[in-house]
């Protein structure tokens, strides 16, 4: 299991991090959320769960039907929160961190939307081409977030998205880079989650990477791995994972 090595991003507690990476961590690793909206007729406030990925940038994706209470809410309002829980089975759950984010929920006319949100929830390729469904966005406008007990934070949209000014190949290549990692490294996907990130065994696959890090899932469990240096090209990648691989076998091979 997870080792220490001075030559290895750890894993840390988001007590460890600045309340920005622990927000930006925590919706990477986020297969779900509430969504906040206004209820047309009414104006009260209304959540719901929706499914949920991210852009390169850290932006929130989701998917949502016309059909939908909260689609026609956003028809009439576009103002909406959604609200990330990390307290996963905490003993007392407002002792963890959570955040929510406040912003606008529009229709996204990013290229990514589709191929990043799809690789997060493949199940949703079964009727993502339904003419009542569409790919929203949440265009951030500030966040709370909440670190446990007297750690509360306002943030801006600079805490919670990646520059990725740069990362343009990056970006391009994404969809060759997960599929190839998948298809012809799953042993080494593997070997990330359970040596480095501490996680059980299983058929762990990639789900997006940008220039901080790259997610990974397995029966509903999510992690978050940080790259040691900013990545911005396929090549930049490459070195991460293959990196990252040796130590993983590293600390197979100590244990």
């Amino acid at each position: 299991m997870a080792g220490t090595n001075p030559g290895i991003p750890q894993q840390q507690s988001a007590a460890q991090l600045s309340p920005g990476e622990a927000t930006r961590a925590l919706m990477r690793r986020a297969l779900k959320a509430s969504l906040a909206t206004l209820e047309t007729s009414t104006g009260h406030p209304y959540a719901s769960l929706i499914t949920i990925a991210t852009d390169v940038d850290g932006t929130p994706l989701f998917l949502i039907s016309t059909l939908a209470l909260h689609t026609k809410n956003l028809g009439n309002d576009a103002r909406a929160s959604l609200l990330f829980d990390g307290t996963d089975a905490a003993g007392d759950p407002l002792a963890g961190g959570r955040v929510t984010i406040m912003g606008r929920a529009v229709k996204t006319q990013r290229p990514t939307a589709r191929e990043r949100f799809l690789a997060r929830q493949s199940h949703a390729s079964g009727y993502a081409d339904f003419p009542d469904f569409a790919f929203y966005e949440l265009v951030p406008e500030r966040a709370h977030f909440i670190g446990g007990f007297g750690r509360i934070v306002d943030l801006t949209p600079a805490d919670l998205l990646v520059d990725t000014a740069g990362a343009s190949e990056l970006v391009a290549a994404h969809a060759d880079i997960v599929s190839h990692m998948n298809e012809d490294h799953a042993g080494a996907i593997e070997l990330y989650a359970t040596e480095i990130a501490g996680a059980p065994g299983g058929p762990w696959r990639l789900t997006g990477l940008d220039p901080e890090g790259f997610d990974i899932v397995c029966d509903g469990v999510t992690r978050r791995l940080p790259f040691a240096t900013k990545v911005e090209t396929a090549d930049d990648a490459r070195r991460e994972f293959v990196r990252l691989a040796a130590v993983a076998r590293g600390l197979k091979s100590k244990a």
